[in-house]
């Protein structure tokens, strides 16, 4: 396998080391994650995940791979075989908002899972909320799970939280509790692209599934250990502001379209997406793929930008883009401020900040990199051994038409702050970008919840 040698520029610069111990996929912690730094109170570092699709446009098919080696992980521990599941498995599967919202779905549909859901920062009108937990650490700290109805999550069936990365373990053991008290279960399985824990951490987290009488399983690609300097906090404090959005000589073009969407079709798991949705959900996404592919440059890439917590629905029009041959990455807009820095070997190397579109949130939102990936390597050789054109997002090369950018996002974020002055329409086209705006309508729960009837699993 390839292995990455050069050193990250947080490492270098502020000591910052991210050293793998285990692994049962062959890939090491650094391959996985690298160093960025945020101005956090709370926490100064950030983990960038070179498979996700957050910070980094990647390629959808690293992403999807990487869920689907998550979701191995998670049948195993369940005792089945990943090479002969049935058609579906009888487990619960809920991805962290809001970055694990897409990982979440990609392991919900590995692993046949009868029932996903996404926790989320938005209280959706019409929609019941069941519980809620904290995330001590995050930016945004409140989850909220609002099914369409709380009898996704009755019965025995195993719990399957999915994140990114695991730190402490503590937002799962907090998620286990709250959900614990209103349906308790006796089997738990926490799954991440990457275990930070450490030997105290992971005596708490079995501290507390030997309190709450549950046995918890932890699973991930690999595990690892985060070494932070003294100082650290004060150095980021300390430094001076990023330079964001960027402008360009040229201003880029701006494009709306509405995407048909069928209302009794969930867009994701934000209230409950059931494995007998999946069949309407790929002729949806097929639908939207044709519709779109011909209001697009086919001579040029294009990055799929979802809004925040809508993940898996860009990325798999991010797939099915590519399959229509439109070379593709994939993307979202997040809530976390990240320290951007445009140096060779750091991940965040161009940013931008605009107001949150929704009208009743008040913080601004970023979105990362946003450039068609250059020649400089990517830790993550992924799914196989041979070296993958997956790189960190840098200046565009010469040789690589300009990318255009497909923003993705549903109803309740198509409001006029998506479209003012300083908003992200506003900020993309000044930085020289074309872009596409696709507009999906948000599944309503009343209207998903009276379509599924009675019939829940």
């Amino acid at each position: 396998m390839t292995r990455a040698a050069a050193e990250p520029w947080a490492t270098r610069e502020f000591g910052i080391d991210l050293r793998h111990d285990d692994s049962a996929t062959g890939h090491l912690v650094p391959e996985l994650v690298v160093p960025g730094l945020r101005r956090n109170p709370r926490r100064a570092h950030l983990l960038v995940s070179t498979v996700l699709g957050k910070h980094l446009p990647t390629e959808p098919r690293v992403v999807l791979d990487a869920g689907d080696r998550l979701g191995e992980r998670v049948l195993r521990a369940l005792g089945i075989d990943p090479a002969a599941p049935g058609p579906e498995v009888d487990a619960v599967v809920l991805g962290f908002a809001e970055t694990a919202t897409g990982l979440g779905h990609c392991v919900a549909a590995r692993i046949g899972a009868r029932c996903y859901l996404h926790s989320t920062r938005r209280d959706v009108p019409g929609a019941d909320t069941l519980a809620g937990f904290e995330e001590g650490h995050s930016h945004a700290t409140s989850h909220l799970l609002q099914p369409t109805s709380a009898s996704l999550f009755t019965g025995t069936a195993p719990l399957v939280l999915v994140d990114d990365e695991i730190s402490t373990g503590a937002t799962a053991v907090d998620a286990i509790r709250a959900l614990h008290a209103h349906h308790p279960r006796a089997r738990y399985v926490v799954a991440s692209l990457v275990d930070m824990r450490t030997d105290e951490h992971r005596a708490d987290c079995d501290l507390a599934a030997a309190e709450l009488g549950v046995e918890i399983d932890y699973v991930s690609l690999a595990t690892g250990t985060t070494v932070l300097p003294d100082g650290l906090l004060d150095r980021v404090v300390g430094l001076e502001d990023p330079a964001l959005n960027p402008v360009a000589d040229a201003r880029g073009s701006v494009d709306r379209v509405e995407v048909a969407w069928p209302a009794t079709v969930p867009d994701g798991g934000r209230h409950g997406f059931l494995h007998t949705d999946t069949p309407a959900f790929e002729r949806a996404v097929a639908d939207a793929a044709d519709a779109l592919a011909p209001r697009l440059d086919p001579s040029r890439p294009v990055i799929v930008v979802g809004h925040e917590e809508l993940m898996y629905l860009p990325l798999r029009l991010a797939a099915a883009l590519g399959a229509r041959g439109i070379a593709s990455r994939f993307q979202t807009t997040t809530r976390s401020p990240a320290y951007v820095r445009d140096e060779p070997g750091y991940p965040l190397r161009r940013g931008f900040t605009f107001p949150a579109p929704e009208p009743d949130d008040s913080a601004a939102r970023y979105l990362y990199n946003a450039q068609w990936p250059s020649d400089e390597p990517q830790h993550a050789q992924w799914p196989s051994d041979e070296p993958q054109q997956t790189q960190w997002a840098s200046p565009e090369p010469t040789d690589v038409p300009r990318a255009q950018i497909l923003l993705v996002v549903d109803g309740p974020a198509d409001t006029p702050l998506l479209h003012v002055d300083g908003g992200l329409l506003d900020v993309l086209a000044a930085a020289g970008s074309d872009v596409l705006l696709a507009v999906v309508p948000s599944t309503d729960p009343e209207t998903l919840r009276e379509s599924r009837g009675t019939t829940y699993p």
